[in-house]
């Protein structure tokens, strides 16, 4: 073999290590977001604030992780000039990255709320949060997977999937509104669990980000531009001022 084939294949071999290694960043973010949500629902349910504190103090970890995977992204960009789906995947990175990043985002601000319920006095059933939660934490783990397995049909499961979170918040929404009409002293708590139920349908909504963009970078064509949404949906979101 020629010096030049041997650095060819040198060449060859250091770009898959980096397209490898670019796809491992991501899952292991997808991982640590995952665990992220994950505590904000302990946090929320079991009234846990140790589960609080560390869905917190993770965001700055998840913040870190993002800007890495956003310079090593670039750097890719800059140095290989690759081309189609090694274009797409790095491209697409950043995109990933900064929805798991807000998803993240939204699951610290989840906990932190769960803090103040805490010493609040709040005689609702917390089920349809809980049900809120599961869902989120559900897509949120199919979209790690198909991150990881590079797999268009997982992601397209993320994407049908939202309608639900969709609908449990219209449910939870109105539910809260009533509260408040009937009794002043329920506005406050009922404030809370509304920006927490605004939170978790907005981490369903970048976990769908996620979706739509591995299926992108995978196969090379979009999903269709009208996601699936429950009927409400739009009407509840226009009022809490989404």
């Amino acid at each position: 073999m020629t010096t030049k084939e041997s650095e060819g294949e040198h060449i060859v071999k250091s770009y898959e290590q980096d397209l490898a290694r670019l796809k491992g960043l991501l899952t292991q973010m997808g991982g640590m977001v995952e665990a992220q949500a994950a505590n904000a629902a302990r946090a929320v349910l079991e009234h846990n604030a140790t589960a609080a504190g560390y869905a917190v103090q993770d965001d700055v970890a998840v913040d870190a992780l993002e800007r890495e995977i956003t310079d090593f992204a670039i750097r890719l960009l800059a140095l290989r000039q690759p081309v189609a789906s090694d274009l797409r995947l790095i491209v697409s990175s950043i995109k990933i990255a900064g929805d798991l990043e807000r998803i993240g985002d939204y699951a610290a601000n989840v906990a932190k709320r769960s803090l103040v319920l805490n010493e609040i006095s709040s005689p609702f059933s917390m089920s349809g949060i809980g049900n809120m939660c599961r869902l989120v934490q559900e897509n949120l783990k199919t979209t790690v997977d198909a991150i990881g397995e590079s797999n268009p049909d997982r992601a397209v499961e993320v994407w049908r999937s939202d309608i639900m979170i969709d609908d449990v918040y219209s449910a939870i929404f109105r539910e809260q509104i009533t509260y408040m009409m009937e009794d002043p002293r329920n506005i406050t708590p009922c404030t809370h669990l509304l920006f927490m139920a605004k939170n978790l349908e907005r981490m369903g909504d970048h976990a769908t980000n996620i979706a739509e963009t591995i299926y992108y970078a995978i196969s090379g064509q979009n999903m269709p531009t009208d996601r699936p949404k429950g009927e409400s949906s739009f009407s509840t979101s226009r009022q809490a001022g989404a």
